[in-house]
């Protein structure tokens, strides 16, 4: 990350508590006609509240391009974490549901050992120890130096279209070739008696000693907000937290994105050998890449549906930022020299949605996670996305990725005190002023339907876009034919 030596004080995480649906009485009973959901759609999405906010929407049957509601599905919109339905979609057609991103560790010159990482973002301690053991059971005794070649994805790990506060956060954490626990530092934030401060741990109990933490919480009455700010400064080991949580409350998790990625993965590998009985004298991160010997030991990623899975329904930025990189990769474009892998990914991606048959004018793309401000979409090209998708051969893999309402992922807490079961598959994307929907629902009596609901500009809370958006999908859930 080339963010040191800068002084960062304010990292802001808001924990949004999602509520229940907030929708009308007379808005979730009887049944209605297509040709009466136009005006109902139009009722919530011209409420006083919403004057100057911008709606997108487009409504589809799954089988058939007939439209039945569209409100700018054609004008652009920022999409937040909905882009990752494109990232998705795109890895699943170029790569293949089985594929696998490999770790490996070779051998080098004078006891040297070269550990090449190529991306795989669910490594942790599990990982590293088997690389460890297997080091052992190859004779390797000790290690005079361990390099670790984070090279195989080129360019920033930090995408320049990203806000300063987001970089900084464990959701914004860097990008690179060798990646250890996500990038993050996670943090627990556990409620005390009212007045004061909250508990803070490290998830890692030896980092508490690497950390210098500045504690500016303090637990409220249960009729108080709760927030919660965390910063980092690049040039001192200062963690600062401030916010509150309610008394009685649950520990709440925070995370804060790593300084040196690849230099906090070589950390831990050597603890992992040291743990084996192996020391290590040196260790460094190589520059660039180098001829490498033989391979001593070897991990390998969950296959790609599964790192799918977590993109979609954990809305996990590493994860899709991952992906994006891989497509970069594995482009069947010439490669341009010194190219950021995170460019080629977005041509790529682009070429591959492309093949599949979205509008190549009806996004346009500045990351692969959605995180950035400068992304645009259309409901169409959502929708269009979704539709091809559902008639590829990765269909049930890309539809099972998605949050389902009131069971799982980002949509666990959504739906789930409504008078009729909604079955709605569908990836959620939240950021100030934006609020957006985008998926499957089965209609219990009508046919399944595909949508996209898109709320920008708008200077309502999280939770009242959301609201209006789920009186929109009760109504998809009403519809019947007549």
């Amino acid at each position: 990350m080339k963010l040191q030596g800068i002084a960062l004080s304010l990292l802001v995480l808001i924990l949004g508590r999602p509520s229940a649906v907030a929708a009308q009485t007379s808005a979730v009973s009887g049944d209605i006609c297509p040709g009466e959901l136009g005006a109902q759609v139009d009722a919530i999405a011209n409420r006083p509240e919403f004057s100057r906010s911008r709606w997108g929407i487009l409504i589809q049957p799954l089988s058939s391009t007939t439209t039945l509601y569209s409100r700018d599905a054609q004008k652009y919109f920022i999409p937040a974490s909905n882009a990752k339905l494109l990232t998705t979609a795109a890895a699943l057609q170029k790569l293949g549901a089985d594929f696998r991103i490999k770790t490996s560790v070779y051998s080098g010159e004078n006891g040297s050992l070269y550990v090449a990482g190529r991306g795989d973002p669910s490594i942790a301690e599990a990982q590293l120890k088997s690389l460890a053991q297997q080091l052992k059971q190859r004779g390797i005794s000790q290690v005079n130096q361990l390099i670790g070649d984070d090279s195989y994805f080129q360019g920033s790990a930090v995408n320049p279209n990203w806000e300063w506060e987001d970089a900084q956060a464990g959701y914004g954490a860097p990008i690179n070739s060798l990646i250890f626990n996500q990038n993050a530092i996670d943090l627990l934030l556990s409620p005390q008696a009212i007045g004061q401060p909250l508990k803070v741990t490290f998830a890692e109990p030896k980092l508490a000693n690497q950390w210098q933490l500045q504690n500016n919480t303090v637990t409220v009455a249960q009729n108080e907000s709760e927030f919660i700010e965390v910063g980092r400064e690049f040039d001192r080991p200062i963690i600062r937290v401030s916010g509150q949580l309610k008394v009685g409350g649950e520990p709440e998790s925070a995370y804060v994105a790593v300084v040196n990625p690849a230099n906090n993965f070589l950390q831990y590998f050597q603890e992992a050998l040291v743990a084996e009985g192996i020391p290590v004298k040196q260790a460094l991160v190589a520059s660039a890449s180098r001829n490498l010997n033989e391979e001593l030991a070897t991990v390998e990623s969950p296959p790609l549906a599964e790192l799918v899975r977590e993109t979609n329904r954990e809305s996990n930025n590493l994860y899709a930022e991952v992906l994006l990189r891989l497509l970069g990769k594995f482009t069947d474009k010439m490669p341009v020299p010194q190219e950021d892998t995170g460019e080629s990914g977005l041509k790529e991606l682009k070429a591959v949605l492309t093949q599949l048959g979205v509008n190549p004018n009806s996004y346009i793309l500045a990351d692969g996670s959605g995180l950035s401000r400068h992304n645009l979409i259309t409901p169409e090209a959502l929708v269009e996305t979704l539709r091809f998708m559902a008639n590829s051969p990765a269909a049930s893999l890309y539809r099972q990725s998605l949050p389902i309402a009131g069971e799982s992922g980002t949509l666990k807490n959504r739906f789930n005190n409504t008078p009729n079961r909604v079955n709605l598959q569908a990836k959620t994307g939240t950021m100030s002023g934006v609020s957006a929907l985008s998926g499957y629902i089965e209609v219990p009596n009508y046919e399944p339907l595909v949508f996209s609901i898109i709320v920008n500009q708008s200077d309502l809370s999280t939770a009242k876009m959301r609201s209006a958006t789920d009186e929109i999908v009760l109504l998809l859930n009403r519809l019947r034919r007549c």
